[in-house]
């Protein structure tokens, strides 16, 4: 029997057979609908979140006060370092000339963070302040001034402001030329920054002034002390030795053992390291619940098949009589299984892009705040052709056992059968 003769026979039981092979596809719709939409949440989160983190090019290190190890690992010590970093100051003018002194180093900053209250009209709220290096400041960092200009040299008591504190912040929008006070002290609007957008916002919800402004308007700064150090590197592919060199220079200089360092040192790859693992596994959890309605499916193709092998014992017997190979009918079996997974996946994709379509909508109509709505679920290439793919496998999987079955069936026997 000749391949094209096994699919037109296929092709022909299970349109004869449509109300029961279109109840049983539903369950593959299901799944493979619920895989897909689970699984572009976490691909949305991941895209927001590495797009967000754009910022920290990958020749930028950052230093800061706190040690990893006292979070407990990695990911947890590194979230660890950044919160104790705002109320520890442990980083000086000797570490800068440290780490320039270092190798591979490129450019070296100090920056000065903490929250200040800043009145505008006559509203009053509290925001980021980040003290910076008005000409080196957008070295390190890569963001774009959407509105005004950037600082000249020796400029003070001016200002350059992330998207959310111009435009969400207060009732009415901050615009170029503005005069607002932080912490009673005037400043004056020079820049908007563009918006970064999605929740984290990294640069959206901070106030940027000359690091002497910042001393004067935030408590408990003082001179010469830094609540971050921004690393530029020379060579990126040698990003991680440069790291290993700078940690081994701040432990000489501050006479520091590894086991009891004050500081943290973390690269941009570290963090995008971190960020796909935690994506990565929330992906692996997610696709996993999902997963479980695939399994009802494959049952449900199963059981599709056995009930066909019962149904068609005459038909087998019929064609093995004429010749038909045990093989030929196996492949017959197979292919119909494989074909209900095949079409269930196809739909189940379309559903999956339907129902991702509505959740993001869902989250703009109900979050129209950029800073409280969800990332956007993204359905990539490769997520259609994992769930196209895993349906047809789970469907042929499914059949394979009423297909074998289905061949090993005696010919003499499956003729008696009434």
């Amino acid at each position: 029997m000749k391949l094209l003769d096994i699919l037109v026979i296929s092709f022909r039981n299970l349109s004869q057979r449509s109300l029961r092979s279109w109840l049983t596809i539903v369950g593959i719709v299901i799944g493979v609908a619920a895989v897909i939409s689970m699984l572009s949440i976490g691909e949305g989160m991941r895209s927001s979140i590495t797009s967000q983190l754009s910022v920290f090019g990958p020749d930028l290190v950052m230093i800061m006060p706190g040690s990893a190890r006292t979070g407990g690992g990695d990911i947890t010590g590194l979230i660890r370092a950044v919160l104790l970093a705002r109320g520890m100051k442990t980083l000086s003018d000797k570490d800068i000339e440290v780490i320039k002194r270092v190798e591979g180093v490129k450019d070296v900053e100090g920056e000065v963070i903490g929250v200040a209250f800043v009145n505008y009209g006559t509203e009053r709220m509290s925001a980021s302040i980040r003290g910076i290096d008005p000409l080196k400041w957008r070295e390190m960092l890569n963001v774009e001034i959407e509105e005004g200009r950037d600082f000249q040299f020796n400029e003070r008591r001016v200002a350059i402001l992330g998207y959310r504190i111009a435009k969400e912040m207060f009732s009415q929008h901050i615009s170029v030329g503005s005069q607002l006070t932080i912490n009673g002290i005037s400043f004056r609007v020079i820049g908007i920054l563009r918006e970064s957008g999605g929740q984290m916002g990294i640069l959206d919800n901070v106030i940027f002034v000359n690091i002497k402004d910042a001393i004067d308007v935030l408590t408990n700064v003082e001179k010469d002390k830094y609540s971050l150090i921004n690393v530029k590197i020379a060579d990126v592919s040698q990003v991680d030795e440069i790291v290993s060199r700078i940690d081994e220079a701040l432990m000489r200089e501050r006479k520091e053992t590894p086991e009891k360092k004050t500081y943290t040192i973390v690269s941009a790859k570290q963090i995008v390291q971190t960020v796909n693992m935690i994506v990565s596994s929330m992906n692996l959890f997610l696709g996993g619940i999902a997963g479980v309605s695939l399994i009802i499916g494959a049952v449900g193709i199963a059981n599709t098949m056995f009930t066909s092998v019962v149904e068609r014992t005459r038909q087998i017997g019929t064609l093995k009589a004429l010749g038909a190979k045990n093989s030929e009918i196996m492949k017959m079996f197979l292919f119909e299984s494989a074909l209900i997974g095949f079409v269930g996946g196809l739909i189940g994709i379309f559903a999956g892009f339907i129902f991702t379509g509505l959740l993001n909508e869902f989250s703009a109509r109900m979050f129209p705040i950029s800073a409280t709505r969800m990332s956007s679920a993204i359905i990539t290439p490769q997520l259609i052709f994992l769930g196209l793919s895993f349906a047809t496998i789970i469907g042929a999987l499914s059949g394979l056992i009423p297909a074998k079955r289905a061949a090993e069936l005696e010919p003499v026997e499956a003729l008696r059968y009434e």
